[in-house]
């Protein structure tokens, strides 16, 4: 385990802020996430870590360990009548993933394609698009439970597999977001079922299918990674996060409220397993509506084409982008009574 000082993570986060981590390690295997977890308790430093970069916001120096996950690979662990079940590593990268599901004929996560990101970070965020969330093919999430961490501990008295219950899947949420210091993520346990169904009630996948009703697994894959094209900047030509803000979620008699004042109001009905209804707001069109899209804070701004992207156009800061979703959100709150809640994961910075 190499232990690097000053390191620069300017190439690994995708807004592309220049920052220097204290300390840095990036680890294969989960005994070297635990000697390196074990490594910062013994020093008293903060730790944190970091997969992708794709979903957080880095400040100019990060305190104490910065451990980068970089745990790999993927099998078909075993093959019953009605599923596959599949475990993959933390520090896999998401997208690639996916691709490789549907080469192998393991059909279902198609909707979630080009979703930046590691596999590790999937259950964290709950991560979903195009009327699909990734709750519904997990298993089990195999965790390093770092609260039964003790001077004596081993790496297996400490690693814990938590199942798809105790994971405690809410709307882009799970008890690892609510823990961030608690549970790491080190293998993911995925039951794909055979029983495959195309999932393209989402209006804007839809209609890329209107002359095909009856699209294939990898017809849908295709679509949403053109979709997805169109309307993101590609971080390595734009600094970007994708989506910075969570569609708002609000119940049927607010949502009847804003439809009134505001008849043009974009938003998906959902139906709660308990039969609850209840409505996500499209974030993009209340900042639109709102009048930021292009707007430019200096060398930050908001995308032209996407107003619920927030974009780097070369050596902008955490601080300025924190500045410009702040306007975003007070000005969203004044005007439709809703609150944004930022996606991004803004990382800790050291005082000195």
């Amino acid at each position: 385990m190499q232990i690097h000082s000053n390191y620069p993570l300017q190439l690994l986060n995708s807004f592309g802020f220049a920052a220097f981590a204290q300390e840095f390690v990036s680890v294969k295997t989960n005994s070297e996430l635990f000697d390196a977890i074990s490594y910062a308790n013994s020093k008293q430093l903060p730790w944190q870590i970091i997969g992708g970069g794709s979903n957080i916001v880095l400040r100019s120096n990060l305190p104490g360990l910065t451990i980068q996950m970089q745990i790999l690979g993927k099998k078909l662990v075993r093959e019953t009548e009605s599923q596959f079940v599949i475990d993959v590593g933390a520090g896999e990268n998401w997208h690639d993933f996916v691709a490789w599901t549907i080469e192998n004929n393991y059909l279902g996560l198609e909707n979630l394609a080009l979703i930046p990101g590691t596999v590790g970070a999937a259950p964290i965020q709950n991560i979903g698009a195009y009327g699909q969330e990734v709750e519904a093919f997990i298993d089990s999430v195999e965790v390093i439970d770092t609260a039964l961490m003790k001077p004596t501990s081993d790496q297996e008295s400490v690693s814990v597999v938590l199942s798809n219950v105790d994971c405690q899947f809410t709307y882009r949420d799970s008890i690892f977001k609510s823990n961030p210091s608690r549970f790491v993520v080190t293998q993911v346990r995925f039951t794909i079922p055979k029983k495959w169904l195309a999932n393209i009630q989402y209006a804007e996948l839809s209609k890329q299918f209107f002359d095909n009703p009856s699209p294939s697994a990898k017809d849908i894959f295709l679509a949403v990674c053109q979709i997805r094209k169109n309307k993101l900047p590609d971080p390595n030509l734009l600094g970007n996060a994708g989506s910075f803000f969570h569609n708002p979620v609000v119940s049927s008699s607010q949502f009847e409220v804003l439809k009134g004042r505001f008849p043009d109001i974009i938003a998906n009905a959902t139906i709660t397993p308990q039969g609850k209804k209840y409505y996500k707001l499209a974030a993009g069109w209340l900042i639109d509506q709102c009048g930021f899209k292009g707007v430019r804070l200096g060398q930050i701004g908001v995308y032209d084409r996407q107003a619920l992207v927030l974009v780097n156009h070369g050596g902008a800061s955490a601080s300025d982008l924190l500045e410009l979703a702040s306007q975003i959100k007070e000005k969203v709150h004044t005007v439709y009574g809703v609150d944004l809640v930022q996606e991004p994961i803004t990382m800790p910075a050291r005082s000195d």
